[in-house]
């Protein structure tokens, strides 16, 4: 409903603005991967401010400049000193090494290594997992949705990646997620496995 421009009773208008602006992310990672450009720094802080938009317009985009704590979790985030020069450290190792993997796993570890910089206050998430799907997109796969009953091990095996370096669990789960995606089109293609 709130995408249709009707607001949802009972819903905060922070929930409404976090529907509205994510189908605006989405459309905006759609046209990104018709450009088919590489991944830019650019492009991260754009998703990241049609994330916040009209919800915390000061650091929509804007890396921050605070440390923070991720809530439940081992890992513990880059010094806000540290944030840019990490940034553009992930973005050199897109540029390089990330090119020779398998498009899955390349998306997986964008999404992985992005959010264990969390560059932002708020919508790290969200972006990480937009940025997954751009990955995705942009080597024929279809978009994924992380099932909300796998949410937890989500949380665990991302945990695992950024205190073990330990990607392997991680990896298996994104495939397996990417691998339903194809569901739908093997439903229509008629095609059984």
């Amino acid at each position: 409903m709130a995408l249709e421009g009707i607001t949802v009773g009972g819903k905060t208008i922070r929930e409404h603005f976090e529907a509205i602006n994510h189908r605006e992310a989405i459309f905006f990672v759609e046209d990104l991967v018709k450009k088919r450009e590489p991944l830019s720094e650019w492009q991260i802080k754009s998703i990241h401010q049609l994330i916040l938009k009209n919800i915390d317009d000061k650091n929509a985009g804007v890396c921050r400049k605070t440390n923070v704590i991720i809530s439940g979790a081992d890992h513990v985030s880059p010094d806000a000193l540290c944030v840019e020069s990490e940034m553009q450290g992930f973005i050199q190792w897109y540029r390089t090494e990330a090119l020779a993997l398998h498009p899955v796993e390349r998306a997986a570890r964008v999404h992985a290594d992005f959010v264990k910089i969390h560059p932002f206050v708020d919508g790290n998430g969200r972006t990480s997992r937009l940025l997954m799907n751009l990955e995705l997109l942009k080597s024929g796969f279809p978009p994924v949705v992380l099932p909300v009953e796998r949410r937890l091990e989500y949380y665990e095996a991302l945990d695992l990646a950024h205190t073990k370096n330990n990607y392997e669990p991680f990896l298996r789960l994104v495939s397996t997620i990417v691998e339903l995606g194809f569901k739908p089109y093997w439903h229509v293609l008629r095609v059984k496995l």
